[in-house]
């Protein structure tokens, strides 16, 4: 991420190492802190990647999508959010030059992958409901996971384009105590409609046409119901999933937005609003937090994954043909 309208002078001046002035007990407790939310990022994406590549049943187009955005979030998990933590906390950059660049270029290709991989839970939601029978035909496994690479190599690449054309690896500002690679105007506005505005407007535009498909399936499933004379309970179980989908849909788009898109406003007036550098700091880290929300809105609403988990902590996984058992 950077800073959109400041210059690389001008940035030097914002940035300082101050000394620190909590006390020990305060300083201890914020590093537990930080030491919790690594685990139960890279623990919690972890359970998802062992399931979904271990038990048979779990090998569906959707789930590999799934499993694509728990890897990124473990790489988020596991590279980057200590780093950024240890930078927040010690208010300094107290790695070297080298780890910083790494540090920055890691940090923008695993978040912007997991950003994709949420967009495109929306556009496979949506044509799996829209073109049920196109989808079941024309969406294999090997399909999704062969996309699902084009999809990494393709941002792999752009996020080395987008610093190689900058001349970023070339002119690294490295102030006291900080690490930055800055983006001029044009690659920051690039940057902002590519990696947030594009994946948003497809995350919303999408779930919302899923949540209205939905609505208006189980009420075609609820009137066909009360014309058979179906028990009244069998109507109840339709409307309390249908209540449960909108409510996971809401969870969705409300923790992403939530999480992205103060980084963003911050990057995009940059040049308007005087930036304050620790709270730029805290939104970067929230960006990164949604990494460790996701293992709770994408599996823990799944019934599937806690019989996985139960499966997976009880060791039955290391039984003979425990890929085979029924976790659905």
């Amino acid at each position: 991420m950077n800073f959109t309208g400041i210059n690389q002078t001008d940035h030097c001046l914002f940035f300082h190492c101050p000394e620190r002035s909590v006390s020990t007990a305060v300083y201890v407790l914020l590093y537990v802190s930080a030491a919790a939310v690594v685990l139960l990022t890279v623990c919690g994406n972890l359970l998802i990647i062992i399931s979904v590549c271990h038990f048979k049943q779990l090998h569906t187009p959707t789930n590999m999508l799934i499993l694509s955005l728990a890897v990124s979030d473990f790489l988020v998990g596991l590279l980057v959010i200590p780093i950024a933590i240890i930078w927040m906390i010690e208010s300094c950059w107290i790695f070297n030059h080298i780890f910083c660049i790494f540090f920055i270029l890691t940090s923008y290709f695993v978040t912007n992958t997991s950003i994709n991989n949420v967009a495109l839970i929306a556009v496979d939601r949506y044509f799996a409901l829209s073109n049920p029978f196109l989808y079941t035909k024309a969406v294999s496994v090997n399909t999704m996971c062969f996309v699902l690479l084009c999809d990494w190599c393709i941002l792999f690449t752009y996020n080395l384009a987008v610093h190689y054309f900058n001349g970023n690896f070339k002119n690294v500002v490295m102030c006291p105590g900080n690490c930055f690679l800055p983006l001029d105007e044009v690659w920051s506005l690039v940057h902002f409609l590519v990696i947030f505005v594009f994946p948003s407007a497809v995350i919303i535009i999408l779930y919302a046409q899923v949540f209205f498909i939905a609505k208006k399936h189980a009420t075609a499933i609820r009137d066909l119901k009360i014309q058979t004379r179906t028990q009244t309970s069998k109507n109840n179980i339709s409307m309390k999933s249908e209540r449960k989908a909108a409510k996971v849909l809401g969870i969705v788009v409300s923790m992403f937005l939530a999480c992205l898109f103060p980084c963003f406003i911050y990057s995009l007036l940059g040049r308007v609003i005087q930036v304050d550098v620790a709270s730029f700091q805290k939104v970067l880290v929230l960006i990164y937090l949604n990494s460790t929300i996701n293992p709770v809105i994408y599996a823990l609403f799944y019934p599937w994954f806690r019989k996985c988990v139960k499966i997976i902590l009880t060791f039955q996984i290391l039984k003979t043909d425990s890929a085979l058992l029924n976790v659905l």
